[in-house]
């Protein structure tokens, strides 16, 4: 049987586990790539550590330029992160013909353009599945298996940090720091967490698989993003009255030949199944002109899981190695001279309905101003409610929304909020509803 020898660079969490699954299954995955997955080197600066994996002799090393340089390793697996280490390595990698395979979402939705670009020059593959959703095969799906359709919406919950703090809000009625703090000891959140809680991690995700679905380069800067931070208790526990559930959202959409690209809290009914993805799980639905919605659901992220998809990549990689089909399917699904460039939507030009949540003074007339100032902007609302839960003189005056312009909508909540009866800044949710009645 042929052997095809990998090296790993990197071995911290994700890639522990990308050794443990290539020496445990060893033989399992030869049975069904057929040929030895041979980990031959494993470059990182700790090779004193106890990983608990047993490296052969001389298999461990500091020289990661050396593995780069060694003609007899076929992939080059990055587990390093960050940007420009890793991204030096992987050019380096290709400009020798190596194989790549990565699960670095931040460089690849950075400098993605680049190293596809590399790679498509050299004639290697470029690999990334792990890079979204963890264990779920969602490049795979949008690579491959939805070939034959027009990618219309994808809708996902894309990082398990956020929505494990969510659904401790929701469900265990939590304090948000008591949540985040509860997530770091389960190790769902970084000892810093901004990248994940201001909604950053998911909008690499979502550049890279709306490339993917709409045949488009999307620049990182041009998603729309905003974190958890802003949403409370209060917000869940009325989103949850009026029959919704409060997740931070990936939305992909093709609209009248621009992209909506964005990250954000958003209310989704109970009836959709993302609303009952609790935890550190993940899932993505996606929408096609032929197969209608499907979805896919698992964990996002860990060691174990991660490493399933990233050695999915070095199978796949190995059996066109062995069949000499390398550049079989185009690193970004669609052929390089058939990518078109396609505007991505403003936030404030999106249409969508929404929650408000006002803090204003408990007098009359209260209520006609707000409305008046909101009708003035043509925002219509579908439901008005004045929740009895005084607070500094204050009350909740919570509203729900008819389709209505982003931009007029922060005109006119820019104008609530300096009227002298309104105690707090106005709260805002986008909400994602099929059937919502308009």
């Amino acid at each position: 049987m042929k052997s095809i020898n990998i090296g790993l660079l990197g071995c911290g969490t994700v890639g522990t586990g990308v050794a443990r699954v290539l020496l445990e299954n060893r033989d399992l995955i030869a049975r069904r790539v057929g040929a030895d997955l041979s980990l031959k080197k494993v470059a990182d600066i700790d090779i004193t550590t106890d990983r608990g994996i047993r490296f052969a002799e001389g298999v461990l090393t500091r020289d990661a330029a050396g593995v780069i340089d060694d003609p007899d390793i076929h992939i080059i697996v990055e587990m390093i992160g960050g940007l420009n280490i890793a991204k030096d390595f992987i050019l380096k990698a290709i400009d020798r013909g190596k194989q790549i395979v990565t699960a670095n979402k931040a460089l690849l939705a950075t400098c993605g353009n680049e190293l596809v670009r590399a790679a498509q020059a050299k004639g290697v593959d470029l690999a990334f599945e792990a890079s979204v959703g963890g264990c779920m095969p969602i490049i795979k799906s949008l690579r491959e298996s939805l070939v034959g359709n027009r990618i219309l919406a994808m809708t996902g919950i894309l990082n398990g940090t956020c929505n494990y703090i969510l659904s401790k809000i929701s469900d265990d009625k939590t304090p948000y720091e008591t949540a985040l703090n509860d997530a770091r000891k389960n190790g769902f959140a970084e000892a810093d967490p901004t990248l994940d809680i201001e909604g950053h991690d998911t909008a690499h995700k979502l550049a890279i698989i709306a490339s993917l679905a709409f045949g488009c380069h999307i620049n990182l800067e041009d998603i729309y993003v905003e974190g958890i931070t802003p949403i409370t208790l209060l917000d869940i526990e009325l989103a949850q009255e009026f029959g919704y559930r409060i997740k931070l959202l990936a939305i992909g959409k093709k609209t009248n030949g621009a992209v909506e690209a964005r990250v954000h809290p958003t209310m989704i009914p109970f009836s959709n199944p993302l609303s009952n993805v609790n935890g550190s799980l993940n899932a993505i639905t996606i929408s096609g002109d032929m197969v209608g919605d499907m979805m896919l659901y698992g964990h996002g992220a860990g060691m174990l899981p991660t490493a399933s998809a990233v050695v999915g990549d070095i199978a796949d990689i190995s059996r066109n190695l062995l069949t000499g089909s390398t550049g079989r399917i185009p690193l970004l699904a669609f052929q390089p001279g058939h990518m078109k460039k396609l505007p991505v939507l403003p936030i404030d030009e999106i249409i969508t309905p929404y929650y408000f949540r006002f803090a204003a003074a408990d007098r009359p007339g209260v209520l006609s101003k707000i409305s008046g100032i909101l009708g003035d902007h043509d925002i219509s609302l579908k439901s008005v409610h004045q929740k009895g839960r005084k607070s500094e003189g204050s009350v909740p005056i919570v509203m729900l929304t008819h389709l209505a312009r982003e931009s007029r909508v922060q005109q006119a909540l820019n104008e609530i909020y300096h009227l002298s009866v309104v105690t707090d800044k106005p709260v805002l949710v986008r909400i994602e509803d099929v059937d919502y009645e308009d």
